[in-house]
């Protein structure tokens, strides 16, 4: 009998948070202007009573956050491992119960990695130990699909067309558009959708999925997209040395500076089923 039939999904509470706050700034002509700009707040990870990390986050899924949080870092192995999340935003807390206890938790927590992402993304320091044991599934992805999740995402309503200074992550089937969430990090915004795939009746593969953000691809985005199973990542801006040698050696596809009709490939060309007459014409020199 597998796991899941021995458990169910785990419990997850529903708390929610203004997405934005309203303030009053100065424009250039010295007058008083009214704007929205993104909530942060804190978020404090306990689990089994433990504290393990502090969040900085919009707070739109905390929950979806929290397991996705604790998937990408490689805590949990399944879903099934967690019974409960509880998010309490009175006290800027979250609390996980899980099943059987996080073996050798404070030895796999004890080295922690900075990185690069807004809002001081961090990584327990053996994720990169275990970028070789990943096998990414065969998948493609056409040029015309690209176009369409593109445009859908150019389309979309959301906190940063009103307020700003947030990063958007969304999952696609070719170019049909499956979860969206924005974030104040995007490596917030990566597990949100880790989290929220795990939460799906069977756990939702990654295989035949695109994976795209507004930030740029670094290696902790494509180590993250890789752990999901998703083997094809896009993004609107562009990519880092460390993120483009991860993708090469996962063999992951990786699409930079896609907006309207413009992308780059930076790696795994061969997953791109490439349609030049759908380009956007070149540029005539004067």
């Amino acid at each position: 009998m597998n796991d899941s039939a021995i458990h169910p999904l785990p419990r997850l509470t529903a708390a929610r948070a203004p997405l934005t706050h309203a303030v009053c700034a100065i424009n250039e002509r010295g007058e008083a202007e009214p704007l929205h700009i993104p909530a942060e707040r804190a978020l404090t990870v306990y689990v089994d009573r433990r504290e393990l990390v502090t969040l900085m986050t919009l707070g739109a899924e905390p929950e979806l956050l929290v397991l996705g949080y604790l998937r990408n870092q490689r805590l949990v192995a399944s879903v099934h491992d967690i019974d409960s999340i509880t998010v309490d935003w009175e006290v800027g807390a979250a609390a996980v119960k899980t099943r059987r206890g996080i073996e050798r938790i404070e030895e796999r927590t004890a080295s922690r990695v900075v990185t690069t992402g807004c809002g001081q993304g961090s990584v327990f320091g053996g994720l990169m130990d275990e970028v070789g044991s990943i096998r990414l599934p065969p998948a493609r992805l056409r040029q015309a699909d690209l176009y369409g999740l593109v445009n859908a995402m150019r389309l979309l309503e959301s906190t940063y067309k009103s307020a700003g200074s947030v990063h958007g992550c969304a999952l696609f089937r070719g170019s049909e558009l499956l979860h969206f969430v924005e974030d104040v990090g995007r490596h917030n915004a990566i597990d949100t959708i880790a989290g929220w795939m795990w939460m799906q009746p069977g756990g939702m593969p990654g295989g035949d999925k695109v994976f795209y953000t507004t930030g740029r691809l670094t290696s902790e985005m494509v180590i993250k997209s890789a752990q999901m199973g998703v083997p094809i990542v896009v993004s609107r801006s562009g990519m880092t040395q460390m993120g483009h040698a991860v993708a090469e050696q996962l063999g992951l596809c990786a699409i930079g500076r896609a907006t309207n009709r413009r992308f780059v490939c930076y790696a795994g060309a061969e997953r791109f089923v490439w349609q030049p007459e759908l380009a956007a014409p070149a540029s005539v020199s004067a």
